[in-house]
Protein backbone atom coordinates (compact mmCIF):
# COMPACT_ATOMS: atom_id res chain seq x y z
CA UNK A 1 0.00 0.00 0.00
CA UNK A 2 1.00 3.36 -0.75
CA UNK A 3 1.57 5.69 2.33
CA UNK A 4 1.41 9.29 2.57
CA UNK A 5 2.68 9.66 6.32
CA UNK A 6 5.72 7.12 8.39
CA UNK A 7 5.48 7.50 12.00
CA UNK A 8 8.28 6.20 13.82
CA UNK A 9 9.47 5.29 16.93
CA UNK A 10 13.71 6.01 17.74
CA UNK A 11 14.48 3.38 20.58
CA UNK A 12 14.47 -0.51 19.05
CA UNK A 13 13.11 0.71 16.22
CA UNK A 14 15.59 3.35 14.36
CA UNK A 15 18.30 2.75 16.85
CA UNK A 16 19.19 0.36 18.77
CA UNK A 17 17.98 -0.06 22.59
CA UNK A 18 21.14 0.08 24.14
CA UNK A 19 22.25 3.65 22.53
CA UNK A 20 19.71 4.64 24.52
CA UNK A 21 20.35 2.77 28.11
CA UNK A 22 24.19 2.20 27.98
CA UNK A 23 25.31 5.80 26.45
CA UNK A 24 22.61 8.39 26.63
CA UNK A 25 21.16 7.63 30.01
CA UNK A 26 24.52 7.31 31.85
CA UNK A 27 25.27 10.30 30.08
CA UNK A 28 22.63 12.38 32.01
CA UNK A 29 23.02 10.84 34.72
CA UNK A 30 26.13 11.58 35.51
CA UNK A 31 25.73 15.19 34.67
CA UNK A 32 22.71 15.88 35.47
CA UNK A 33 23.06 17.25 38.84
CA UNK A 34 25.83 19.60 37.97
CA UNK A 35 24.03 20.74 34.99
CA UNK A 36 20.92 21.54 37.10
CA UNK A 37 23.10 23.47 39.89
CA UNK A 38 25.17 25.40 37.18
CA UNK A 39 21.82 26.87 34.70
CA UNK A 40 19.12 26.11 37.45
CA UNK A 41 18.30 30.25 37.40
CA UNK A 42 18.47 29.82 33.58
CA UNK A 43 14.28 30.59 32.22
CA UNK A 44 14.20 27.28 30.13
CA UNK A 45 15.78 25.46 33.24
CA UNK A 46 13.93 27.30 35.92
CA UNK A 47 10.80 26.30 34.24
CA UNK A 48 10.84 22.67 33.69
CA UNK A 49 12.07 22.77 37.75
CA UNK A 50 8.68 24.06 37.96
CA UNK A 51 6.79 21.46 36.45
CA UNK A 52 9.09 19.18 38.05
CA UNK A 53 7.64 20.50 41.66
CA UNK A 54 4.30 20.27 40.24
CA UNK A 55 4.54 16.58 38.81
CA UNK A 56 6.03 15.70 42.10
CA UNK A 57 3.39 17.27 44.63
CA UNK A 58 5.97 19.00 46.08
CA UNK A 59 5.54 22.59 45.54
CA UNK A 60 8.58 23.79 48.20
CA UNK A 61 11.27 21.41 47.05
CA UNK A 62 14.57 22.86 46.79
CA UNK A 63 16.96 22.56 43.75
CA UNK A 64 18.73 19.40 45.69
CA UNK A 65 15.39 17.51 45.94
CA UNK A 66 14.60 18.69 42.24
CA UNK A 67 17.86 16.66 41.47
CA UNK A 68 16.96 13.70 43.64
CA UNK A 69 13.70 13.23 42.46
CA UNK A 70 15.18 13.47 38.52
CA UNK A 71 17.69 10.88 38.93
CA UNK A 72 14.76 9.03 40.35
CA UNK A 73 12.88 8.81 37.66
CA UNK A 74 15.93 8.67 35.22
CA UNK A 75 16.40 5.19 37.20
CA UNK A 76 13.07 4.19 36.97
CA UNK A 77 12.62 5.24 33.23
CA UNK A 78 9.64 7.45 33.78
CA UNK A 79 8.26 9.35 31.24
CA UNK A 80 8.29 12.26 32.88
CA UNK A 81 7.87 15.62 30.74
CA UNK A 82 10.32 17.77 32.55
CA UNK A 83 12.52 15.09 32.40
CA UNK A 84 12.96 14.51 28.94
CA UNK A 85 13.61 18.26 27.95
CA UNK A 86 16.18 18.02 31.03
CA UNK A 87 17.55 15.11 29.57
CA UNK A 88 17.61 16.40 25.88
CA UNK A 89 19.39 19.38 27.08
CA UNK A 90 22.24 17.78 28.82
CA UNK A 91 22.63 15.40 25.55
CA UNK A 92 22.87 18.55 23.46
CA UNK A 93 26.23 19.06 25.24
CA UNK A 94 27.28 15.67 24.82
CA UNK A 95 26.65 15.89 20.70
CA UNK A 96 28.09 19.01 20.42
CA UNK A 97 30.97 18.47 22.61
CA UNK A 98 31.61 14.98 20.63
CA UNK A 99 31.27 12.77 23.30
CA UNK A 100 28.74 10.23 21.33
CA UNK A 101 26.73 10.64 17.80
CA UNK A 102 23.38 9.34 17.69
CA UNK A 103 22.68 5.33 16.32
CA UNK A 104 20.85 4.89 13.57
CA UNK A 105 20.84 1.71 11.64
CA UNK A 106 22.57 1.57 7.91
CA UNK A 107 18.93 0.32 7.00
CA UNK A 108 17.09 3.20 8.38
CA UNK A 109 19.28 6.01 7.01
CA UNK A 110 18.79 4.27 3.28
CA UNK A 111 15.09 4.02 3.67
CA UNK A 112 14.00 7.38 5.47
CA UNK A 113 16.06 9.04 2.12
CA UNK A 114 14.21 6.55 -0.22
CA UNK A 115 10.74 7.00 1.28
CA UNK A 116 11.34 10.86 1.30
CA UNK A 117 12.22 10.99 -2.52
CA UNK A 118 8.66 9.13 -3.03
CA UNK A 119 6.33 11.87 -1.71
CA UNK A 120 5.93 10.46 1.58
CA UNK A 121 5.93 12.69 4.91
CA UNK A 122 7.96 11.31 7.54
CA UNK A 123 7.57 11.98 11.27
CA UNK A 124 9.02 10.82 14.49
CA UNK A 125 7.37 10.36 17.66
CA UNK A 126 9.44 9.22 21.13
CA UNK A 127 9.07 9.37 24.87
CA UNK A 128 12.46 11.82 24.37
CA UNK A 129 11.52 15.71 23.85
CA UNK A 130 11.52 16.90 20.50
CA UNK A 131 14.78 18.49 21.07
CA UNK A 132 16.45 15.17 21.97
CA UNK A 133 15.13 13.82 18.66
CA UNK A 134 16.40 15.95 16.79
CA UNK A 135 19.58 16.09 18.06
CA UNK A 136 20.01 12.34 17.57
CA UNK A 137 19.04 12.39 13.90
CA UNK A 138 20.83 16.28 13.37
CA UNK A 139 24.40 14.08 14.74
CA UNK A 140 23.51 10.34 13.75
CA UNK A 141 26.59 7.92 12.15
CA UNK A 142 25.09 9.33 8.43
CA UNK A 143 25.52 12.90 9.38
CA UNK A 144 22.60 15.39 9.71
CA UNK A 145 18.73 13.70 8.60
CA UNK A 146 16.90 15.71 10.34
CA UNK A 147 15.37 17.23 6.34
CA UNK A 148 13.91 14.00 6.15
CA UNK A 149 11.54 14.70 8.39
CA UNK A 150 8.56 17.16 8.22
CA UNK A 151 7.44 16.72 11.95
CA UNK A 152 8.66 15.58 15.65
CA UNK A 153 6.16 14.18 18.50
CA UNK A 154 6.84 13.48 21.83
CA UNK A 155 4.97 13.23 25.32
CA UNK A 156 3.33 16.77 25.30
CA UNK A 157 0.93 15.53 22.21
CA UNK A 158 0.60 12.74 24.85
CA UNK A 159 1.59 9.26 26.25
CA UNK A 160 2.45 6.64 23.50
CA UNK A 161 0.50 3.78 24.85
CA UNK A 162 -2.67 6.16 24.41
CA UNK A 163 -5.19 6.45 21.81
CA UNK A 164 -5.89 9.73 22.54
CA UNK A 165 -1.89 10.66 21.47
CA UNK A 166 -2.58 9.09 17.68
CA UNK A 167 -6.29 10.80 17.32
CA UNK A 168 -4.07 14.22 18.26
CA UNK A 169 -1.20 13.26 15.76
CA UNK A 170 -3.74 12.73 13.44
CA UNK A 171 -5.22 15.97 14.11
CA UNK A 172 -2.34 17.55 12.75
CA UNK A 173 -1.16 15.63 10.20
CA UNK A 174 -4.91 15.93 8.54
CA UNK A 175 -4.50 12.38 6.73
CA UNK A 176 -6.81 9.19 6.66
CA UNK A 177 -5.54 6.45 9.28
CA UNK A 178 -5.42 3.97 6.72
CA UNK A 179 -2.98 6.26 4.61
CA UNK A 180 -0.47 6.97 7.97
CA UNK A 181 2.38 3.75 9.09
CA UNK A 182 3.14 3.61 12.53
CA UNK A 183 6.53 1.78 13.46
CA UNK A 184 7.37 0.68 16.98
CA UNK A 185 9.29 -1.99 18.77
CA UNK A 186 6.33 -2.26 21.33
CA UNK A 187 2.94 -3.90 21.79
CA UNK A 188 1.21 -1.63 23.70
CA UNK A 189 1.88 1.60 21.49
CA UNK A 190 0.77 -0.60 18.30
CA UNK A 191 -2.36 -1.28 19.91
CA UNK A 192 -2.65 2.52 20.91
CA UNK A 193 -2.24 3.64 17.09
CA UNK A 194 -4.11 0.51 15.42
CA UNK A 195 -7.56 0.99 17.61
CA UNK A 196 -7.91 4.43 15.41
CA UNK A 197 -6.84 2.46 11.96
CA UNK A 198 -3.75 3.25 11.56
CA UNK A 199 -1.40 0.80 9.99
CA UNK A 200 0.98 -0.88 12.22
CA UNK A 201 4.25 -2.69 11.90
CA UNK A 202 6.17 -3.94 14.65
CA UNK A 203 10.28 -4.14 13.99
CA UNK A 204 11.66 -6.81 15.93
CA UNK A 205 15.29 -6.33 15.87
CA UNK A 206 16.33 -7.14 19.46
CA UNK A 207 14.55 -9.94 20.25
CA UNK A 208 11.44 -8.42 21.34
CA UNK A 209 8.20 -10.58 21.55
CA UNK A 210 6.11 -10.13 18.62
CA UNK A 211 2.62 -9.41 18.84
CA UNK A 212 -0.87 -9.32 17.05
CA UNK A 213 0.74 -6.95 14.13
CA UNK A 214 2.79 -7.15 11.45
CA UNK A 215 6.32 -7.55 12.10
CA UNK A 216 9.60 -6.50 10.15
CA UNK A 217 13.20 -7.48 11.31
CA UNK A 218 14.93 -3.91 9.62
CA UNK A 219 13.24 -1.29 7.23
CA UNK A 220 14.31 -2.91 3.94
CA UNK A 221 11.94 -5.71 5.35
CA UNK A 222 9.49 -3.48 6.11
CA UNK A 223 10.00 -1.66 2.22
CA UNK A 224 8.78 -5.36 0.91
CA UNK A 225 5.67 -5.44 2.32
CA UNK A 226 4.73 -1.97 1.63
CA UNK A 227 5.13 -3.42 -2.21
Amino acid sequence: MNYRAIITDIEGTTSRISFVTEILFPYAAKHLPDFIRREQHTPAVASELHQVRILSGEPTADTERCITLLLQWLAADQKATPLKTLQGMIWADGYQNGAFQGHIYPDVAAKLADWQRQGIKLYVYSSGSVAAQQLLFKHSDFGDLTPLFSGYFDTRIGAKREVSAYAAILQQLQIPPRQVLFLSDVTAELDAAGQLGIATVQLVRDGQSAGKHPTAHDFYQLQEMMQ
